[in-house]
């Protein structure tokens, strides 16, 4: 495994992780939108007795959990062409894995909620539906903060986030650090 990490260049596998870690951001904001749509259908559900799949708020939700499974399964093909993030066997990170069974989870949850709403009419937070949202959301939170301290842990092995070069930046973060950067007494 070593030497087939040395035959990458330093700045191929730098722009591939960032290319990596500004997926997995995006997912991170994806994921903020569900928790969003999820808590406003939690908010429709307390005054209404039963929506429907296809009111506003379901229909956002329903969406973003299609998509992240999906966008966690293309951040997965990504990783594979960076060496270092290989497991034994050529298999993925650890918390890759989780975060894309998380988000499958709380994707496999669409179906179930739906069901129960059929069988059940009852509209409660704490039916074994939405409990799959949570935990799936949750597993798959940590999988992805797992993922994204791997790669930038990687990032700074590399040497990739190191401060800039200009002397002018370099006196404000000096001037930052003494708690001089926003002083009067600066002339």
């Amino acid at each position: 495994m070593a030497q087939i990490q040395l035959l990458v260049p330093k700045e191929i596998e730098i722009q591939r992780l960032k290319k990596l870690y500004i997926g997995i951001i995006l997912m991170f904001s994806i994921t903020l939108a569900a928790v969003i749509a999820y808590s406003i259908d939690i908010s429709i559900n307390q005054t209404i007795i039963r929506d429907s799949a296809f009111t506003p708020a379901n229909w956002l939700a329903y969406s973003i959990l299609i998509v992240l499974p999906l966008g966690w399964g293309f951040i997965s093909i990504y990783s594979k062409r960076v060496p270092t993030l290989k497991g034994p066997s050529n298999s993925n990170n650890t918390g890759l894995k989780i975060a894309i069974i998380g988000f499958t989870a709380a994707m496999f949850a669409i179906g179930l909620n739906e069901l129960w709403h059929f069988w059940f009419v009852e509209e409660i937070t704490a039916v074994p539906p939405n409990w799959i949202f949570n935990m799936g959301i949750f597993f798959g939170l940590i999988g992805s903060l797992a993922y994204l301290m791997r790669i930038y842990a990687r990032l700074i092995e590399l040497g990739a986030e190191t401060p800039v070069k200009n002397p002018y930046i370099a006196e404000n973060y000096k001037l930052a650090l003494e708690g001089k950067l926003y002083s009067r007494a600066i002339p």
